[in-house]
């Protein structure tokens, strides 16, 4: 579980000026309206590995399903968040409402559109697990939406190299654009004006001198990625039995 961090500043300094963080979410578009979705290898491959694993299959279906696994998670993460004293009760201002609440809307947009699109081929709904989080606490909660969001992003990142349909991989640039944007203003709420770390990003750092040698430097400052089994190493450990995930097609 990631460490805490400072509390994010007061609601006066959290969004940038002129700037509504509302209105910067709107624009990230919550709905994803691509048709023509292709699944390569459609045949159902999404039994339980053994009483306690649910296989996410294999081909574009199974990263689908994939995504469609870690889609659910975060839902319930953020419907339960609402349920919570945090959000509830005193602790949550007006901006962190807001931003909660358009990231619970995206990521249920998420969760039905990649159910409506897999059809029969859609793993079961899966139960959570979320004993591990206080609900009432500011800190327990954006901690853990942002261990949420960062792993959603290195996921779809990780995941990239195994989808076949050109359609797909454009499905999921769409979708990991709008979690990085969830990414960047959890960590901002948690701490005003740091919406990035080298945790995530491979950070470029300009040597001395750089101004004479455009583009000299350490760091790629691309996105890491995380390969499917060891994201569901993370993922598992937020869901019941019956409901825990191997993805034994994508090593």
């Amino acid at each position: 579980m990631m460490t805490n961090s400072p509390n994010p500043t007061p609601e006066s300094a959290a969004a940038p000026a002129g700037v509504p963080r509302r209105a910067f979410l709107r624009y990230t578009g919550a709905s994803v309206a691509i048709t023509g979705l292709l699944l390569a290898g459609c045949d159902d491959d999404s039994d339980d590995v053994d009483a306690n694993l649910v296989d996410v299959g294999a081909d574009d279906t199974g990263i689908l399903n994939y995504a469609y696994a870690l889609e659910q998670l975060e839902a319930a993460f953020y419907a339960e968040i609402k349920n919570g004293a945090y959000y509830k009760g005193l602790g949550a201002n007006s901006a962190e409402k807001q931003i909660l609440d358009d990231l619970a809307l995206h990521e249920l947009a998420h969760k039905n559109f990649f159910k409506a699109a897999l059809g029969n081929n859609a793993i079961k709904d899966l139960e959570p697990d979320f004993s591990a989080v206080n609900f009432g606490d500011k800190n327990s909660v954006l901690t853990n939406a942002q261990a949420f969001e960062d792993l959603g992003v290195a996921a779809y990142n990780g995941a990239g190299r195994f989808i076949k349909s050109p359609t797909n991989l454009a499905l999921a640039g769409k979708i990991v654009s709008v979690e990085a944007r969830h990414a960047a203003l959890i960590r901002d709420l948690r701490q005003y004006n740091n919406f990035v770390g080298s945790d995530v990003v491979d950070l470029f750092i300009p040597t001395a001198g750089s101004e004479s040698t455009p583009g000299a430097g350490t760091g790629t400052g691309k996105e890491r990625s995380k390969r499917p089994q060891e994201v569901l190493n993370t993922a598992n450990q937020f869901l019941k039995a019956g409901s825990k995930l191997s993805a034994r097609s994508f090593s």
